[in-house]
C-alpha cells in the first residue's frame, strides 16, 4: 500500500462511524430531515413508504441509539430522537469506504468507471466541472 493510500485508510478509520444497515439508513434519513423527532413522527413519516410496523421502526430507532448514531430524551410518554452524526459525514465516510474497498482508495478510477456508464444532464456536467475546477485552485 502506497503512502497516500495508507493516509486515506487512516483517515477512514478516524471517521469511523457506526455501521448502519439499509433499513436503519431509511430511519436515519427521516431523523436527519427533521433534526429532532418522536418515534411516532418517524412512524408517520414512513407510512406508505415501507411495510414496517410501528414496533419495527421503534426497534430500528433503538438499534441506532445503541450504535451511537442517535441520542434520545424522554419527555413525558414520548421519546425524542436526534442525530449524533451528520448526514454529510456519514455519506463521506460511506463513500470513502466504498472507494477504498472497490478501487483501493483511488477516486479517479472510481469516477471514470461510474461516469462512463451514467447518462448525465448538462447541468450535472456543469456542476462536476465547477467542482473539479474549484479543486484545482
Amino acid at each position: 500500500m502506497s503512502g497516500e493510500k495508507k493516509k486515506i485508510a487512516a483517515n477512514i478509520r478516524k471517521l469511523q462511524l457506526p455501521t448502519i444497515s439499509d433499513a436503519e439508513l431509511i430511519v436515519m434519513k427521516v431523523v436527519w430531515a427533521k433534526s429532532s423527532v418522536t418515534a411516532n413522527q418517524v412512524v408517520d413519516a414512513l407510512k406508505g413508504g415501507t411495510e414496517w410496523s410501528p414496533k419495527t421502526i421503534q426497534t430500528l430507532l433503538s438499534r441506532l441509539a445503541l450504535k451511537g448514531a442517535l441520542a434520545f430524551d424522554r419527555k413525558g410518554r414520548e421519546y425524542w430522537f436526534r442525530p449524533l452524526i451528520k448526514a454529510d459525514d456519514f455519506a463521506h465516510a460511506a463513500s470513502r469506504s466504498f472507494v477504498q474497498r472497490l478501487f483501493d482508495g483511488e477516486v479517479a478510477p472510481f469516477l471514470a468507471n461510474f461516469l462512463e456508464r451514467e447518462k448525465l444532464t448538462p447541468e450535472e456536467i456543469k456542476e462536476l466541472r465547477r467542482i473539479l475546477e474549484e479543486k484545482q485552485s
